[in-house]
C-alpha cells in the first residue's frame, strides 16, 4: 500500500469509513446515506456534500471503482486497496476497543 494512501485515510473519518463500510457491494451514494442511517440508527447522516467529496476522493484514490449506472445514479465498489485500508481501520478500531477495556490487543 503506498504511503500516501494510508497516511490519508488510517486514522479514517467517521463518514469515510461508512462510506467504505457500505461499499462492500455495489451502491449509490444515496443508498449509502440510507444503509448509514439504518446501521447508526440514525446517529450518523451524511450531507450530499461530504458524500459525493468522500466518493470522489476515494475513486481517484483507488479505494472505490465505479461499476455502471442504475437510473441514473453511479453505483461503485470497494477495490482491493479500499479492503486493504478498511481492515486497517477495523484493526486500528479493535485496538482502541481492546484496550479501552483494559485488555491487550492481540490482533
Amino acid at each position: 500500500m503506498d504511503v500516501r494512501i494510508k497516511r490519508v485515510y488510517v486514522p479514517m473519518t467517521e463518514s469515510a469509513f461508512y462510506i467504505l463500510l457500505c461499499l462492500r457491494e455495489p451502491q449509490h451514494g444515496y443508498g449509502i446515506s440510507q444503509k448509514i442511517r439504518e446501521l447508526t440508527r440514525g446517529e450518523v447522516i451524511i450531507g450530499a456534500g461530504t458524500m459525493y467529496g468522500t466518493l470522489s476522493r476515494m475513486e481517484k484514490d483507488g479505494l472505490i471503482v465505479f461499476v455502471r449506472e442504475e437510473d441514473k445514479r453511479k453505483l461503485y465498489q470497494m477495490t482491493d486497496l479500499g479492503a486493504e485500508v478498511l481492515g486497517l481501520e477495523l484493526r486500528r478500531i479493535d485496538r482502541l476497543y481492546a484496550n479501552s477495556r483494559g485488555e491487550t490487543f492481540n490482533g
